[in-house]
C-alpha cells in the first residue's frame, strides 16, 4: 500500500456532453486507488472550451457521480475560475523563452500539411514563426494579427513508465511545435491540465488509453515548467461487442440513461469495476469493502474492455433480488402497501430493471384491454373457453386455488388454467393463475373473469 500522504489522483471531465461509462468507469477507478491508499479523490471541471461547455451538463456530472456513490474528496474545481493561474505560468514560459507568438494563418498551416502528406512526411508544424524577433512580434500583436503560443518542443526521445502498460516512448520530433494557448490567459487543454495536476499536486494520472498521445506533450509542458512528474495508468478503452469503440449502437453511453433505464447504481458500478479489470478468481458479484479491498492498478488488462450489456442486466437482476420487497418499493417509488409488497415479492425475480415493472405489473392495477381469441387454449373453442371460465366464476365466494385444481384435474390444466390466466392479466405471458387470483382478491378475480365471459359471448 502506498503511504496516505503520496496519493491524490483527480477526475477531469469536461462539460460538454452527457457524464458516459467511459469516464464513470475512470472516476471509478481513481476513486477505488485513492480509498484503496487512503488518498484523495478530486473533482475538477475542465471547462475552458466556453464555446462547448454547458452547465446543464456540469450538473449531469455532479449528480451521475454522486448516483453512483463516488464521494469526491475536493472540488469541484474549475478551469474556469483559474484563468489567473495560468497567465502566470504563460508569462513564465514566455520570459524563458519555452513558447513563442505564432501569426501563421489557418489557410497557411493547411498549406503546410497537404505539402507535407504529399512528399510522405508526417505533418506538423514547420516552425516558420520560431525565429521571429521580438520587435515583429511586437508590433504584429499591436496590430491586433490574431495569434496563438506555441510550445518549443525538443527533437528528443520521450519516455516514462506506465503501471499498466510498462514503458512507453515517443519521438518528439515528430510532433513539432504544439499550440498551448490561444492568448495568456487561454490555455488549451494540454497546458491547462499540466498546471492543475501540478498545482493540486497530484501524484497518479489515471485516465482512458484515448489520452496517450497527449503524455509526451504534458511531459514536455512539465520539463519546461520545471514541474514534477506524477505517475500514469492509461487504462483501456471501452469497446463495443465487435470490438469497435463503443458507441449508442450497442449501449447509451450517459450514466443518465442508466439510471433512467431502471438500472441500480451498485449494479452499474459493479459492472464498471469488471471492464478492463479482472480479480485473481473468479468473483463477480462484489460489495464496496470487496471493491477497494480487491483493487490492484496493476491487474487493469491492456487490451480493450468488451462492453456486455447481457452481464450488465444480469448483475442489475442480482442487485435488484438483494433488495427487500419493502425497499424495492422505494426504488419503484411504491407505497409499500399490502397489495404493492404481494407484486412486488411475486416479481422481484423476473426483474431485470426497475422500468420492467410497470410493464410486467401494469394489469394489476388496471386490466388491459386483449382479443378474446386469446382466451381458448390451443385448438379449443372460444366456447369452450367461455365454459371453463363460467364454471370457475360459478364457484363464486368459493372460488380458490383448491376448487380451480379440481376442475383443471378433470377438465384438463391447459384447457381451465391458460383461459383463467389470459381473463385475469389481459397478457399471454403473466405469473400463473393462482399467484394473480391471491393478489387481486376474489372481487376482483370474479369481475375480471366475468369481462372476459363477455369477450366470448
Amino acid at each position: 500500500m502506498i503511504p496516505k500522504k503520496e496519493v491524490r489522483v483527480r477526475i477531469a471531465p469536461s462539460p460538454t456532453g452527457h457524464f458516459h461509462i467511459g469516464t464513470a468507469r475512470t472516476a471509478l477507478f481513481n476513486w477505488l486507488f485513492a480509498k484503496k491508499n487512503g488518498g484523495c479523490f478530486i473533482l475538477r471541471i475542465e471547462d475552458t472550451d466556453l464555446e462547448r461547455s454547458d452547465s446543464r451538463y456540469e450538473t449531469d456530472i455532479l449528480e451521475s457521480l454522486k448516483w453512483l456513490g463516488l464521494d469526491w474528496d475536493e472540488g469541484p474545481y474549475r478551469q474556469s475560475e483559474r484563468l489567473a493561474v495560468y497567465e502566470k505560468y504563460i508569462n513564465i514560459l514566455l520570459k524563458q523563452g519555452s513558447v513563442y507568438y505564432c501569426f501563421c494563418t489557418k489557410e497557411e498551416l493547411a498549406a503546410e500539411r497537404i505539402s507535407q502528406l504529399t512528399n510522405g512526411h508526417a505533418p506538423r508544424y514547420s516552425g516558420r514563426c520560431r525565429s521571429l524577433d521580438q520587435k515583429t512580434v511586437k508590433e504584429k500583436l499591436k496590430r491586433g494579427e490574431p495569434s496563438v503560443l506555441r510550445l518549443k518542443v525538443p527533437t528528443v526521445k520521450v519516455s516514462f513508465k506506465d503501471t499498466i502498460r510498462g514503458k512507453v516512448s515517443f519521438d518528439a520530433g515528430l510532433i513539432g511545435d504544439i499550440v498551448v494557448a490561444k492568448n495568456t490567459r487561454a490555455p488549451l487543454y494540454d497546458l491547462a491540465v499540466v498546471i492543475d495536476d501540478e498545482e493540486m499536486k497530484i501524484s497518479h494520472v489515471i485516465r482512458g488509453e484515448d489520452h496517450l498521445p497527449n503524455t509526451p506533450k504534458q511531459l514536455i509542458i512539465q520539463e519546461a515548467l520545471g514541474f514534477s512528474r506524477p505517475k500514469y495508468a492509461h487504462l483501456p478503452l471501452i469497446l463495443d461487442p465487435d470490438r469497435s469503440k463503443m458507441s449508442k449502437r450497442f449501449s447509451a453511453t450517459a450514466i443518465a440513461q442508466y439510471r433512467k433505464d431502471g438500472y441500480l447504481p451498485e449494479a452499474v458500478v459493479n459492472f464498471l469495476f469488471l471492464l478492463g479489470w479482472h480479480p485473481a478468481d473468479d468473483q463477480e458479484i462484489f460489495s464496496e469493502k470487496e471493491m477497494i479491498k480487491k483493487f490492484e492498478l496493476e491487474r487493469a488488462q491492456k487490451s480493450g474492455a468488451i462492453f456486455n450489456v447481457e452481464k450488465l442486466d444480469w448483475l442489475n437482476s442480482q442487485y435488484i433480488r438483494k433488495l427487500t420487497n419493502k425497499e424495492l418499493a422505494g426504488k419503484l417509488d411504491l407505497k409499500p402497501n399490502s397489495k404493492n409488497l404481494k407484486i412486488i415479492a411475486l416479481l422481484k425475480e423476473r426483474l431485470t430493471k426497475l422500468s420492467d415493472f410497470q410493464s410486467q405489473a401494469g394489469f394489476f392495477y388496471e386490466l388491459p384491454d386483449f382479443p378474446s381469441d386469446w382466451l381458448p387454449w390451443k385448438d379449443n373453442t372460444k366456447e369452450e373457453a367461455k365454459t371453463f371460465l363460467q364454471m370457475i366464476y360459478d364457484l363464486g365466494s368459493k372460488i380458490g386455488e383448491a376448487p380451480v385444481r379440481i376442475l383443471a384435474d378433470k377438465w384438463g390444466r391447459g384447457e381451465v388454467l391458460w383461459p383463467l390466466r389470459v381473463a385475469l392479466s389481459g397478457q399471454k405471458a403473466s405469473p400463473g393463475p393462482f399467484e394473480i387470483m391471491a393478489v387481486l382478491g376474489k372481487r376482483e378475480t370474479l369481475r375480471r373473469i366475468r369481462l372476459a365471459i363477455g369477450k366470448l359471448q
